[in-house]
């Protein structure tokens, strides 16, 4: 895979503890290995040029609620912590706002705006009037332009999809932690299968992987680099 221009998927794999990243390509087959530390990565999130991702590393008894937030450099391998301030609690999300510029890193009860590496990362509240958009950065938006988002149905185990009224229609059931596939479709886990859904026409398929880790997870992608 070439980074920046291939299309490409990352996600965790691996017990609560001990989860790595892995990359894969969107046609499945062996995933790569990111992370080789004894600590959880996990929640990735690609950046829009595909060439950074930002993720959640430390450990924890649950891995929803890691310690620390890192963006790493995916061509050259370096890594860098996103300090937040003291106080701030621990992240729960982080994801990319348009353009690449800033990241969005979500803790328990605040949205935190940072600059990636190699500027300086200085970690600033986001102002009330811009928490909506921000918010944005860490939901599954679906179609381009956005015209719908992947939300829990009332049934926690389902997926539903929820327009700009709010009214909501059922996606799949039993599956969980969904993708934005490209601007044309949406992937979600059923078991340790990852199934990609067309928005319009055409077939589901299955991501059919070799040797894959186990417990696959939080999935995030990358269409490639349009020419």
């Amino acid at each position: 895979m070439q980074v920046g221009t291939d299309p490409y998927a990352v996600f965790v794999g691996g017990g609560p503890l001990t989860s790595d990243l892995y990359a894969v390509r969107p046609d499945g087959g062996p995933p790569v290995p990111i992370t080789f530390t004894n600590v959880a990565e996990v929640r990735p999130a690609l950046s829009e040029d595909g060439r950074r991702l930002a993720f959640l590393r430390g450990a924890s008894l649950d891995d929803s609620t890691p310690a620390t937030a890192w963006v790493m450099n995916l061509r050259s391998g370096s890594e860098r912590e996103l300090k937040l301030p003291k106080g701030a609690g621990r992240p729960e999300r982080v994801g990319w706002e348009r353009g690449g510029k800033t990241v969005i890193v979500a803790t328990d009860d605040e949205l935190y705006r940072l600059t990636p590496p190699p500027g300086r990362t200085d970690a600033r509240p986001v102002p009330l009037a811009e928490r909506a958009a921000a918010e944005s950065t860490l939901a599954v938006l679906l179609g381009d332009p956005v015209f719908t988002r992947v939300v829990p149905c009332e049934s926690a185990r389902d997926l539903c999809l929820a327009g700009a009224r709010g009214r909501r229609a059922l996606l799949a059931n039993s599956v969980r932690d969904p993708v934005r596939w490209g601007s044309d479709s949406v992937g979600f886990f059923f078991g340790d299968r990852l199934q990609i859904r067309p928005l319009r026409r055409g077939r589901p398929r299955l991501l059919l992987m070799t040797n894959a880790p186990e417990r696959p997870r939080q999935m995030t992608f990358f269409p490639g680099k349009r020419e």
